[in-house]
C-alpha cells in the first residue's frame, strides 16, 4: 500500500473531520434552560464564541441564585393580582432585570413590568438601547438616584417587588426607604459594604469602653466587620417595625462572594411595637443614637 503524501497526513492531523460532532462548551451547562445565549453575549457575560471568564461566571451565578428567590414571589403576586411590578434599585448594567425578563416576563402576556433605577446616565442609555433591540417592551430605565426616585412620577405609586443587589454603603438603606414609600409587598436585598455605622462606632468607641460589649468592635478590623453585621441587624429590625416578616439567608456560597447575605422581607402587617423598641434599645446599646433617622420606624 502506497502511503499518502506527507502534506496530506499533516493536513489530516491539524484539520478536524468535517463530519465530526462539535463538543458543547462547558459554559453552556451553567446556563438555565430557556435563557437566550444572544442576550448573555449582549450583556458581555458570554464572549462572542460562547466562553465565560471567572468574573462573568460569578456574576451569572449570583443573578441566578437571586432569580431563584424572586421567581416564587413574582408568581405569588401574579396569582393574586394578574401582573407584577418590580423595581431594581441601583440596577447598574441591569443584568438582573434583563435575565428576569428573559426567563420569566418575556413569555407572559400581561401588564407585568420591570423598572430599572440607576444614577449613571451612560448605563441607563445603553440598557434602554439593548431593551429596544431585544423588544423587551415592558422594561423602563430611570436615570435617577434612589433618593430622587422616591417621588418620581414615572414610577408607579405602589410596587410589588423591590430588589437591590449589592447597593453599596447607604444605598441599601435608601432602597429600603424607597420600598417602604412605594408600599412594596416584597423586598429582596443583598447588602454590600456599609461604612456609616463603622464610622459612628469608631467615633464613640472611647465613650463606650466601659461596656464589655465594646470588645466586639475595639480592634479596627472588628469595627468594620461588626459595623457591617450590626447594620444588617438594624435593617431587619427596621423592616419588622414596618410590619414585614423577615428572613435572612445566604445568596451564594462564600467562594463566590464575601458579601453573601440576603434579606427577604414580606409584608404581613405584623405587630410593630416590639421590633421598634428593640431597634431603639440596640442603637442606644452600641452608641448609635445619632443614626435613629437612618433606621426610622413607622
Amino acid at each position: 500500500m502506497i502511503p499518502p503524501p506527507w502534506h496530506s497526513v499533516k493536513l489530516r492531523t491539524i484539520m478536524p473531520r468535517q463530519n465530526a460532532k462539535s463538543t458543547p462548551l462547558p459554559e453552556l451547562a451553567e446556563i438555565r434552560p430557556g435563557q437566550s445565549i444572544e442576550l448573555l453575549k449582549a450583556l458581555h457575560i458570554l464572549t462572542r464564541d460562547g466562553r465565560m471568564n471567572q468574573d462573568s461566571r460569578r456574576k451569572l451565578k449570583q443573578v441566578y441564585h437571586l432569580y431563584q428567590f424572586i421567581e416564587p414571589l413574582l408568581r405569588q403576586v401574579i396569582g393574586d393580582r394578574g401582573s407584577a411590578r418590580l423595581a431594581d434599585i441601583g440596577a447598574g448594567k441591569s443584568y438582573l432585570g434583563f435575565i428576569l425578563y428573559d426567563l420569566f416576563f418575556k413569555a407572559r402576556d400581561d401588564a407585568s413590568h420591570i423598572y430599572a433605577i440607576e444614577a449613571r446616565g451612560e448605563l441607563v442609555q445603553k440598557s434602554a438601547a439593548l431593551a429596544r433591540e431585544l423588544q423587551f417592551s415592558r422594561m423602563t430605565f430611570v436615570n435617577l438616584s434612589v433618593a430622587d426616585a422616591m417621588n418620581a412620577s414615572q414610577l408607579p405609586a405602589a410596587l410589588d417587588v423591590v430588589t437591590a443587589l449589592h447597593a453599596c454603603d447607604t444605598a441599601t438603606d435608601d432602597a429600603i426607604r424607597f420600598a417602604l414609600s412605594r408600599h412594596a409587598r416584597f423586598i429582596v436585598l443583598a447588602p454590600c459594604c456599609q461604612a456609616e455605622v463603622a464610622a459612628a462606632l469608631r467615633k464613640n468607641k472611647s465613650a463606650a469602653l466601659g461596656d464589655p460589649l465594646t470588645e466586639a468592635w475595639r480592634h479596627p478590623l472588628h469595627t468594620r466587620e461588626f459595623g457591617g453585621h450590626i447594620t444588617n441587624v438594624l435593617r431587619c429590625l427596621q423592616l419588622e417595625a414596618h410590619g414585614y416578616q423577615v428572613n435572612v439567608t445566604e445568596l451564594v456560597g462564600w467562594e463566590h462572594s464575601l458579601k453573601n447575605e440576603l434579606i427577604i422581607a414580606s409584608y404581613k402587617d405584623l405587630p410593630r411595637a416590639r421590633p421598634a423598641r428593640r431597634l431603639g434599645e440596640l442603637l442606644a446599646k452600641v452608641g448609635l443614637e445619632a443614626l435613629q433617622e437612618r433606621f426610622f420606624v413607622a
